[in-house]
């Protein structure tokens, strides 16, 4: 029994070394020397501190930003060691009653926008993370921030489509916002 033992515990050690610190090792240095703002969680800095990630969606409810995409994370929204979405179907009643709450909140924002709400205002993203919004769920919110601000719409509007990332390599995904990116930009204006 002895006599496999020993080369089983050694061929243990050996591969936790390999496996669990020389690989981790490897994989973190080479992330930090080709992807370093990625492997540091995507942070968006502002005065040399962090101020979100670029990845991880925001709670915004002052009528001067823009709101991004409900989440349904738990035990609170924008919660990124909960990630997930509400796991509750179009016939649910409890989502139904979520979106007739957001659509009532966001009429109560603006009571003079007769718009059609574009859909990722009222629902949840998969993950309850998402950071951006749609091009339309923008312009939806253009006039109240522009309001609020006291600035020209189509200030606001240009400062959104300077913020609208196309889709990735041409092809890939939709035409987006990022909340965080968009709002830190307004904050900016003086």
């Amino acid at each position: 029994m002895l006599q496999y033992f020993k080369p089983a515990a050694f061929m243990l050690l050996i591969l936790t070394a390999i496996t669990g610190i020389a690989y981790p090792l490897l994989v973190t240095g080479i992330a930090q020397a080709v992807f370093p703002s990625q492997a540091n969680g995507s942070l968006i800095m502002q005065g040399g501190q962090p101020v979100g990630s670029a990845l991880i969606g925001q709670p915004f409810s002052d009528p001067r930003h823009f709101w991004g995409r409900p989440s349904a994370t738990a035990p609170f929204a924008y919660n990124a060691a909960a990630s997930s979405g509400s796991n509750q179907g179009p016939t649910n009643s409890a989502l139904a009653d979520a979106v007739t709450a957001r659509i009532q909140a966001l009429h109560e924002a603006d009571p003079h926008n007769k718009a059609p709400i574009p859909v990722d205002l009222v629902t949840a993203s998969a993950s309850g993370l998402d950071p951006h919004i749609s091009p339309a769920a923008a312009a939806y919110q253009i006039e109240r921030v522009a309001k609020a601000r006291k600035l020209s719409a189509v200030k606001v509007q240009e400062l959104v489509q300077r913020h609208t990332e196309g889709r990735q390599l041409g092809v890939l995904g939709e035409a987006r916002v990022d909340v965080l990116a968009l709002n830190l930009a307004l904050d900016a204006l003086r």
